[in-house]
């Protein structure tokens, strides 16, 4: 019985001093000032924003910069704040044991460049229009044409297509949207327009539209045409 009561009482002392420690640790940890800032961007994109332009947003928002305590910053303020700039889509706020405020940076990623006489601007890979970078050109296909609120995300749902088609990706460098609804598509190294037409059955046009390019390079015919219909699923029409 003693025994079992010596062993009790020592379980207790141990849970407590571990329970101290853990207080003591945090509270300490709690009460550190940041040291640094380190930004990280998450892939390999192209900077649209300069880790200076964020570095600027976290010393700013939390005031007194790299001398306030770590218990006395808003992570999710400082989130919110770099994730509204409008280059980034989100991010990830969080101190570091060694006391860096750390900022993990997702870019939003255009896919499309839209050009008329009054504006220009990005569309990005949800869909959403973004204004131009001050600091980079995205290399992305030029629209131009009739874009609107109702027709917008059709056109997206095209473009995400030629983003992510290595050989689309390669080959279309433009695309015009016509009042009726049509689409046509500009190519890198040829001379003849590609009339894709409304923006359904895109997977099949696109299909149909490689196949036609392979036979066309390999029986040299490619460089006779100056129109591609896509418009018809079942067949591709060309025009000398």
């Amino acid at each position: 019985m003693k025994l079992l009561n010596r062993k009790n009482i020592q379980l207790v002392v141990m849970i407590g001093v571990v329970l101290f420690l853990f207080a003591f640790t945090s509270k300490r940890n709690e009460s550190r000032k940041i040291e640094k800032t380190d930004v990280q961007f998450v892939g390999e994109n192209n900077l649209l924003v300069t880790t200076e332009i964020v570095n600027k947003m976290l010393i700013d928002k939390s005031k007194q910069g790299k001398s306030i305590d770590k218990d006395k910053l808003d992570l999710n303020t400082l989130e919110k704040t770099i994730s509204n700039h409008d280059m980034i889509e989100k991010s990830e706020v969080f101190v570091s044991i060694d006391g860096t405020l750390k900022a993990v940076v997702t870019q939003r990623t255009p896919i499309a460049r839209f050009i008329d006489d009054d504006t220009s601007f990005y569309i990005d890979s949800k869909g959403d229009r973004m204004p131009l970078s001050k600091i980079y050109a995205a290399r992305v296909p030029l629209v131009s044409g009739r874009l609107t609120s109702e027709n917008q995300q059709e056109i997206a749902a095209l473009l995400k297509i030629l983003y992510t088609d290595d050989f689309l990706k390669k080959n279309i460098t433009g695309m015009r949207i016509e009042n009726n609804g049509d689409v046509f598509l500009r190519t890198r190294n040829y001379d003849y327009d590609i009339l894709f037409g409304k923006t359904i059955n895109m997977e099949a046009k696109f299909n149909n539209y490689k196949a036609f390019y392979q036979k066309a390079v390999s029986d040299s015919s490619i460089n006779y045409y100056k129109k591609i219909n896509l418009k018809f699923t079942q067949q591709v029409v060309c025009t000398k």
